[in-house]
Formats: C-alpha cells, sequence, structure tokens
C-alpha cells in the first residue's frame, strides 16, 4: 500500500514539474514574442544629448545595432524622406550634420546659429529647417548643394518645429513664448504668429494637413490649430511638463509625451483620440518621456524617457508598452527609418566632426526640453 503512495506521488511530482517547466517554457515564448515587433521594418535613431551619441535599434528585433559617438550635445535627429540620410544638431558646434544611414559615415555638416535644437526636412527632402533657440531663429540648408540658404526670424526661443503634408509651411513653437510662428517654404519668410499659450514646445500636423497639434509645457495641455483659420480652435489637458507631440500616421492617435520636470520627473505618455481631441489612456514608459515617434503602419510608437535612459515601445492596437531599451545619456529627439538597417562595422562608430568657430564651450546646449 505504501510502496503504491509512493509510485501515485512519485508520478504527480513528475506530472507537477512537467507542468511547471511548460508553463514557464510558454511564458519565455510569450516574453520573447514580445520583444519583437512583428512585422515591423526599419530602424530607431535616437539623439543622447548628454552621451553625445546616436543610438541606432533595430526596430524588429528592439535591438541596438551601432552607437555613433563624437556629436556633441545632439539634441534633435531625422531621417530624411527617402530614409537615405539622417540629421542631426550638434548644439556644442553649432552645426547641423548629416550621416549616411547605411555606412554610418559623415556625409557632411553645415553650420546653423546659436543653440541648435530641432532639424526637419521637407517632405521633398530639398531642405533642412533648424531651430536656433539663442539667436531666436531658424537656418534653413539646401541638402544638394549642403550649404546654407537663409535665416528666418522666429519668436523667442524657437524650439519644435514640423512641415506641413504639403511642404508649404513649416509651424515653429517658440518656447519662451506664447505663439507658434508660421513660415512660407517657397519664400522662406514668416508670415503669420499664431498665439496658442503658455511656453510652447513641439508641434504636429494631422496627416491630412488640416490640424496643428501644440504641446503646452506651462499649461500641462495641447492646443488644436485649424490651419486654415490659422487660429487654435481647442485645448485638451495632458500629463505634466508636455514636450514633444507626434501624430500616427492613420490619424488615429496623438500621442504626447510629458515630461515633467528634472526635479520631478513625469513618465507618462497621454494617448489622444484624434477625432474626439480627448485623452483615452495615460500610459507610464519611463521616467521624463520625453520624444516621441510613430513608424508609418501606425502599429508602434517610440519614446525616449530622458531622465531614465532608455527609450520605450508602445503598441498602439493594445495600449502596451512591449519593451525598453537602454540608450545613451539623455535621450532627447527620436526618429524612424522604414529601410531595413545595415548591419554595423562595430558596436561602436565614432563620427569625427570638423572644428568650428562655434565650438567654444558656451554654445554648448544644456537643454532639457
Amino acid at each position: 500500500m505504501k510502496h503504491h503512495k509512493m509510485l501515485r506521488l512519485s508520478h504527480s511530482m513528475k506530472l507537477f514539474f512537467t507542468l511547471v517547466f511548460i508553463a514557464t517554457f510558454l511564458s519565455m515564448t510569450v516574453t520573447t514574442f514580445a520583444l519583437q515587433n512583428k512585422g515591423i521594418q526599419g530602424s530607431v535613431w535616437i539623439a543622447n544629448e548628454e552621451g553625445n551619441s546616436l543610438t541606432v535599434v533595430n526596430a524588429g528585433t528592439n535591438k541596438i545595432i551601432t552607437t555613433l559617438t563624437g556629436i556633441e550635445s545632439p539634441h534633435n535627429v531625422q531621417l530624411s524622406p527617402d530614409n537615405k540620410t539622417v540629421w542631426a544638431v550638434s548644439g556644442h558646434k553649432s552645426l547641423a550634420v548629416a550621416i549616411d544611414a547605411a555606412t554610418y559615415t559623415l556625409k557632411g555638416t553645415v553650420p546653423t546659429g546659436k543653440m541648435p535644437a530641432h532639424i526637419i526636412l521637407t517632405p521633398d527632402g530639398k531642405s533642412v529647417y533648424v531651430t536656433n533657440g539663442e539667436d531666436d531663429s531658424v537656418t534653413v540648408i539646401d541638402t544638394a548643394t549642403m550649404k546654407f540658404v537663409a535665416t528666418i526670424p522666429a519668436g523667442k526661443f524657437p524650439h519644435g518645429l514640423r512641415p506641413s503634408p504639403d511642404g508649404k509651411w513649416i509651424y515653429v513653437a517658440n518656447l519662451k513664448d506664447t505663439k507658434v510662428s508660421v513660415i512660407a517654404t517657397a519664400t522662406n519668410t514668416k508670415v503669420a504668429d499664431i498665439e496658442v499659450g503658455l511656453k510652447p514646445a513641439q508641434v504636429g500636423f494631422s496627416p491630412d494637413g488640416k490640424f496643428v497639434y501644440v504641446s503646452l509645457n506651462a499649461e500641462n495641455a495641447v492646443a488644436k490649430i485649424d490651419v486654415a483659420r490659422r487660429t487654435v480652435a481647442g485645448k485638451t489637458k495632458v500629463g505634466i511638463g508636455p514636450i514633444q507631440v507626434f501624430v500616427s500616421p492613420n490619424n488615429k492617435y496623438l500621442i504626447v509625451a510629458n515630461q515633467g520636470t528634472e526635479e520631478r520627473p513625469n513618465t507618462t505618455v497621454s494617448v489622444i483620440d484624434a477625432k474626439t481631441f480627448s485623452v483615452v489612456k495615460t500610459i507610464k514608459t519611463g521616467k521624463g518621456a520625453h520624444g516621441v515617434v510613430v513608424e508609418p503602419s501606425s502599429r508602434y510608437a517610440y519614446i525616449t524617457n530622458i531622465f531614465g535612459n532608455n527609450m520605450a515601445v508602445l503598441d498602439l492596437a493594445t495600449l502596451k508598452i512591449t519593451a525598453t531599451v537602454s540608450t545613451g545619456i539623455k535621450p532627447n529627439g527620436i526618429s524612424f527609418s522604414s529601410l531595413a538597417p545595415s548591419p554595423a562595422s562595430a558596436a561602436s562608430i565614432a563620427i569625427k566632426l570638423p572644428n568650428t568657430k562655434n565650438s567654444d564651450k558656451s554654445n554648448k546646449s544644456d537643454m532639457k526640453h
């Protein structure tokens, strides 16, 4: 009797451990799957402002491909429309920096104004626009000739900027102002200033170009601008200290990164329904949510956490964080390339920038916005 009981106990123990093994295996499989962005091809580029580097992440696997070093104080980064060139700013050297996205090598540099912040390209890829915080201006660069074209006066401390989908306008958020400036790309002149609220930090166009959303850092809100009328059509409250905003390409969601401050960092993004202009969910991403980009299929959003030194991957189908990837120090701007990422020759690749007359320490960007 005792022998049979021992046999039954032995079988029960074997069954128990078998079930534990299967459960553990399935758990590991689910976790591994969650770390993969199924069906996504491309790379995510991150500007590590205090790490003096750019981190390149495979968007399909969430694995770091390489880190490009030697770009001092890169506040922002932007892929060209054809995804072949990566543009970044060097706040320390007051330069716009162009990098070959396939070879991870320097293509060239162009001087900007003092304390360059954000950098964008027109949809046709012919022009680059850079905000210069200290100079209250925007620099225009011809991408074909890699030459300076114009300097355009903006508001006080211009920061984030984006082009309209048709390429006719550049909207500029002036961080130490209450206005968004409008630049006509045909003439490279400022044609309007729109009153929006306190400390506008960044703008984002709806895909149809009818509306522009602007984060109001000192109001913990986002304003919605009617492009045709150039007036504010409404505001909605978000988290503390909103910085970057991005509209998903399918026009379903507006993602707002709520950074807070370094002393009291926020940890969330606000997901806003673009139709109702109301917050549908607030999601924890990490310490000091800052930069935002959504890949072309609108399935995944990528958020830099500037005080957490990492990037969060947000699944917009489930509205859940699926992965977190370590970056360099103080990850700031972020951009997405749809091209399959090229393998790198090393885990770290040095980019050597030329010495410039603006490379004194007084021009080093200390912006955390």
